[in-house]
């Protein structure tokens, strides 16, 4: 029987880029947005890094496949921390994840956490572009946004300018 998410997947057909959290934290499935909690830096990131035109806040994110940005969960209907997901819940959560990204076709899909992206490929990345692809989407790791990870700004920054610097065109052939 199918588990009720907490949050909508924020999907649509061709989007350059879907960014995949691990799952809604207590205050974003509290208040219907992802990335709510104050603290986390996923907001001014997006921003600072050039991928949406201004900072915009969790009650804006259904707004952000108008820019060009997915968002969806690993296990979207577990609420709190990551950390008290259970292997059944990752191995759901993977199974349904890869159907729906491969439907979305996006041109890059980035994981919002470094364990997160470990738990879909079975090995821990550094930060950046990855040598896996999911159908013809390239894929990105980054440093969590939780403000439960503190003092990783720099770390965080670099992936997000990575990331927007790999997305942006380059000439008529672009295509990454």
């Amino acid at each position: 029987m199918p588990r009720r998410a907490f949050l909508p997947d924020l999907l649509a057909p061709d989007l350059p880029l879907v960014i995949v959290g691990f799952n809604p934290g207590a205050v974003s499935a509290s208040q219907g947005h992802y990335y709510a909690k104050p603290g986390n830096q996923f907001y001014p990131l997006l921003h600072h890094a050039g991928l949406t035109p201004r900072r915009l806040f969790p009650g804006e994110d259904h707004t952000l496949p108008n820019h060009g940005i997915g968002l969806v969960d690993l296990c979207p209907w577990r609420a709190g921390q990551s950390d008290l997901l259970t292997p059944r819940d990752v191995a759901q959560g993977r199974r349904a994840l890869l159907a729906k990204l491969g439907k979305a076709r996006p041109r890059a899909v980035a994981f919002n956490g470094l364990t997160l992206f470990k738990h879909v490929f079975g090995r821990m990345p550094a930060p950046g572009l990855q040598e896996e692809k999911l159908g013809k989407s390239a894929v990105f790791a980054l440093p969590s946004t939780s403000g439960l990870v503190n003092g990783r700004w720099r770390e965080r920054e670099a992936a997000f300018l990575a990331l927007a610097a790999w997305l942006r065109p380059r000439g008529p052939a672009a295509g990454g």
